[in-house]
């Protein structure tokens, strides 16, 4: 990396000089959680929000998913609780969130790639910079809340700053002994439990939590099993000092195909799977070290370092219903019926170490007659994957074979080295808050193929600025605005070849513009809506991003991204002081505008001649409802209807509306979904009983078409306890 240590030096020199010279400084503190220098938290860690109250002085639109609102609506995926949240897709892959595929107005949806994961504001995804897909995510039972934030906010955070970043929050440690069981099952072998525990011992806190789940997906032959195991621990060193240690350990069995349906196979049988040998094992463990030092009421540095491992073996008996009956990458797939005989098991083993190191220094002072509240900081990051294509010569294989197609067929190293730096100030003029900011990304890539010795070297940079707004009209009322560079960098696998050559792949590159109002004009009462435009100069949107037809990335060229969201909620306990509860919840998501401008051609093998310019983007739904209906009563009991309304999608950039054959491309109708839950607190005992019913009309319907058509999770019937003591 071109003058990394002189580079890093210079920023480390900054970023100490500014906190000794604030440590010095003694302005007044302003208003309760409007600086994270002005109130230490519970715990050191790295929020990308904070608290509702922290929205007031934000440029952009954001929510929070709280624990309050999961537990009231019983979600059992992560895919179900971010459908709470307007502009977002989140779109099911094998039924359960295990994989879940998430997307923000009109980004396409496939492996989360286009949006920035978080865990405690640090990566949640094994290879943010060289192969941001994310195959991994942990059971939604591991967070307290979850935060979610678009605009230009979001450049503290990164290196993807297009769409918003995602980020889930663990639980601190009760400050007095606390512990939770949670057991449920159901229909398709559904079998959950879920157990907490924490406490605090004099100056250090303790806290575990362990999921364990298992059940069959959307389609015949699959099962799944899971556990997950989290460790926070948090210990006071001093009155100024505190330290947080976090240690996760997540194991996977699967049987997950990687194929969908041809359109002869779904219309047959919609959840069949011949794909019967297909197996999925993953482990990961990560680690999280946070520092927070309190120099004064107006300077504090929290330093985190982190380190995750992630292992994922994937053995599969075809790469992709496009491929049959001919799979190029294994001529003993002949067709379906030679799957469970001739066509050996082609394994995916992917091996990929992470880790970083990042001090976030947040300083307030007061020039001029305005407040500042500044966060500046930088992050050191590296990545390396190991990639390896073992071809079996039996449909059961989990090892390379010797037959005409068995052995090794890809043995690489790909390494990413990252250094980040970025600032942001809030000028607070009473009412009025000014927020500007940037961050710079500096990125090496490296790829070197282990057989070959053919090695290739590239990199990038980017500077990318961001501007907000805000104005309190009235208390409680807030207008915000902002402008910000999306920035999304290519992987590894992008901009490298495995020949070492270099692609003419350029990052993904936008302006985004926010224009919105927040409210809470009384108690029980709250509103939010935003309008938005992203206007790319550059997107990457292969026809199909998963594999399959079109799979070849390339350069898209423009396109733009306009719409509005809404996002609302009530009750009246808080509105009429009512003895009861009746509340609602409704996130609405019109995306008017996801087009391909400028000139384009189609990505689909045989129509390259093709325009598509205006065409409208795969995976982006013009509409999206998400509502919630709920009653509590006086003694105990709570029922909630939820509807969730996915409007209708084109699958290609050609905008083909029947499925084709290979069930790759074609329209996926619009579906909705309903879901009812019912819980019921046994007086004076701390047992809760409840039953959810999703999908309680058992609608069919599809959710990709990327690999073939996948469909939906049918209806699903669960009942179970939660005990607090």
């Amino acid at each position: 990396m071109s003058n990394f240590k002189g580079l890093a030096s210079r920023l480390a020199t900054v970023t100490f000089g500014l906190a000794g010279g604030a440590a010095l400084a003694q302005e007044p503190a302003g208003p309760p959680n409007d600086s994270r220098a002005t109130d230490r938290s519970v715990e050191p860690a790295v929020l990308v929000i904070g608290t509702r109250y922290d929205l007031r002085s934000i440029p952009g639109s954001g929510d929070i998913i709280d624990r309050q609102l999961l537990d009231a609506s019983h979600v059992f995926t992560t895919n179900e609780a971010l459908r709470k949240v307007p502009g977002i897709v989140a779109r099911d892959e094998e039924g359960f969130g295990l994989r879940p595929n998430i997307g923000i107005r009109g980004l396409n949806p496939t492996r989360s790639t286009k949006v920035l994961l978080l865990e405690d504001g640090l990566p949640l995804t094994y290879a943010p910079y060289g192969d941001n897909a994310s195959y991994y995510h942990p059971p939604i039972d591991r967070f307290e809340r979850i935060e979610v934030l678009k605009g230009s906010g979001q450049i503290l955070f990164g290196p993807h700053t297009v769409g918003g970043v995602i980020n889930f929050v663990t639980p601190a440690p009760p400050a007095d002994f606390g512990a939770r069981l949670s057991v449920q099952g159901g229909t398709r072998d559904y079998l959950e439990a879920h157990a907490e525990v924490g406490d605090t011992f004099g100056n250090t806190g303790v806290m575990l939590n362990g999921t364990r789940k298992q059940t069959d997906g959307a389609r015949d032959h699959m099962h799944f099993a899971v556990t997950d195991l989290n460790l926070k621990l948090v210990q006071s060193l001093t009155e100024r000092q505190d330290l947080s240690l976090r240690a996760s350990f997540y194991d996977e069995d699967s049987q997950v195909p990687y194929s969908g349906l041809t359109l002869a196979e779904y219309q047959a049988d919609p959840r069949g799977n011949a794909f019967v040998n297909d197996d999925f094992q993953v482990y990961r463990w990560s680690t999280a070290l946070t520092h927070e030092l309190t120099f004064s009421d107006t300077a504090q540095l929290t330093t985190s370092a982190y380190y995750t491992y992630f292992n994922r073996d994937w053995w599969r008996q075809s790469s992709n219903s496009s491929q049959r009956p001919n799979d190029s990458s294994d001529p003993g797939c002949a067709g379906m019926t030679n799957l469970s005989t001739t066509c050996g098991n082609e394994g995916r083993l992917r091996q990929y170490s992470t880790a970083g190191l990042e001090p976030r220094l947040s300083l307030q002072s007061n020039w001029f007659g305005a407040e500042q509240y500044t966060d500046v900081g930088v992050r050191f990051h590296t990545e390396t994957q190991f990639r390896v294509q073992a071809n079996g010569d039996t449909p059961d294989a989990r090892t390379a074979g010797s037959g005409s197609n068995g052995g090794i067929r890809e043995n690489s190293e790909r390494d990413v080295d990252a250094l980040s730096a970025f600032v942001q100030t809030r000028f607070a003029f009473g009412r009025l808050g000014i927020t500007p900011g940037v961050r710079f990304e500096d990125i090496d890539y490296e790829r070197r193929d282990l057989t070959t010795g053919l090695n290739g070297r590239t990199s990038a940079s980017e500077v990318i600025p961001g501007l907000g707004a805000t104005f309190e009209p009235v208390t409680g009322t807030v207008v915000f605005a902002g402008v910000h560079r999306g920035f999304s960098p290519p992987g590894v696998a992008d901009i490298l070849t495995a020949a070492g050559g270099s692609t003419d792949l350029d990052p993904e590159r936008s302006w985004n513009y926010e224009l919105g109002v927040r409210s809470a004009p009384r108690e029980g009462v709250s509103l939010e809506a935003t309008v938005f435009r992203m206007d790319f100069e550059n997107q990457i949107i292969p026809a199909s991003v998963a594999g399959g037809v079109g799979a070849t990335i390339t350069n898209a060229g423009e396109t733009l991204h306009q719409g509005a969201e809404l996002l609302a909620q009530l009750d009246s306990r808080g509105l009429f002081d009512t003895p009861y509860n009746v509340f609602m919840r409704a996130a609405y998501t019109w995306l008017k505008d996801a087009e391909f401008r400028g000139t384009r051609f189609s990505n689909v093998p045989g129509f390259a001649t093709v325009s598509v310019s205006d065409n409208r983007l795969p995976y982006a739904p013009e509409h999206l409802v998400s509502a919630t209906l709920g009653y509590e009563s006086t003694f105990g009991m709570r029922l909630q209807l939820e509807g969730i309304y996915n409007d209708s999608m084109f699958t290609d950039d050609l905008n083909t509306v029947p499925v084709v054959a290979n069930g790759q491309r074609g329209v996926i109708p619009s579906y909705t979904i309903w879901n009812v839950s019912a819980e019921y607190d046994v007086p004076g005992t701390g047992l809760s009983v409840f039953t959810t019913l999703k999908n309680a009309t058992d609608e069919l319907y599809v959710v990709d078409m990327s690999r073939g058509l996948i469909p939906g999770m049918p209806r699903l019937v669960q009942a179970g306890f939660e005990y607090n003591f």
